[in-house]
């Protein structure tokens, strides 16, 4: 995972770029962004040309009535206005390769409408703990990547890679096409999550809280699993669930 540790820079807050010229510099630039906002009914040669560049990026996009960009800032903004990103995401598609030439067994976690950004941070830090060589998350219904996220990650988010794309049935069918098996964790099934092999080069799912891992991904699945529950509970939050999958993972490593 050394190949793709990222620098030790701590933002206290994201940065942002105001204006319809100064985020297309920033695109051009290649810096990484985290979400545009976008005026709702904007038009304009400008905006169309930010539209364009737009076009094929894996940038989400937000549209937004002009009121919430002015809460965000007081400065002319035109209505576009850039949240960079503290991190550099990567891409799944180049880091499996390296991970099975330096003889390892890929381990990577999939988070499918993760949102909240305390969960996030607290997933990758466990993900950072156990050893797992890259965290996929979508394009959209993400959690984003702050100043929160990273305090609760403990820094983890600046040492594991993150990899953003607006498919994940697209990334389980490469992954698997790679060698990994995919395994869901998930309540809509009687097996349980010491049923699966994750010896062998694994990616595990987890799905928001309210509405769990969707069917796409349900569909592609090559294993369904449950933590077992024995209260009157039904659920657990979602951090605590990817840290007590990805220890059965390790603990089968280690045995």
């Amino acid at each position: 995972m050394d190949n793709f540790r990222r620098p030790q820079r701590v933002k206290e807050n994201n940065e942002f770029v105001f204006g319809i010229r100064a985020v297309i510099e920033a695109i051009k630039a290649g810096r990484d962004i985290e979400t545009i906002y976008l005026q709702r009914g904007l038009t304009g040669d400008l905006f169309t040309e930010l539209k364009t560049l737009l076009h094929g990026t894996l940038i989400p996009l937000s549209s937004v009535p002009v009121e919430k960009l002015n809460r965000m800032s007081q400065k002319n903004h035109q209505g576009v206005i850039a949240v960079i990103s503290p991190i550099t995401y990567q891409n799944i598609e180049d880091i499996i390769p390296s991970v099975f030439e330096k003889g390892e067994t890929p381990l990577i976690l999939i988070l499918d409408s993760v949102t909240d950004v305390r969960n996030m941070g607290a997933i990758a830090r466990t993900a950072a703990c156990v050893g797992v060589h890259a965290i996929v998350v979508p394009l959209k219904n993400a959690a984003q990547i702050n100043a929160d996220a990273i305090k609760t990650s403990a820094g983890a988010l600046f040492s594991i890679p993150i990899c953003r794309h607006d498919n994940l049935r697209k990334i389980c069918l490469f992954l698997q096409d790679s060698g990994l098996q995919i395994v869901a964790c998930t309540e809509k099934t009687n097996d349980l999550i010491y049923a699966p092999d994750y010896t062998m080069p694994t990616a595990i799912v987890m799905g928001s809280e309210d509405e769990g891992i969707s069917n796409d991904l349900l569909r592609v699945a090559n294993h369904l699993a449950k933590i077992p529950m024995a209260g009157q509970i039904e659920s657990l939050n979602v951090s605590v669930s990817a840290g007590v999958i990805l220890y059965e993972a390790v603990r089968q490593r280690t045995n």
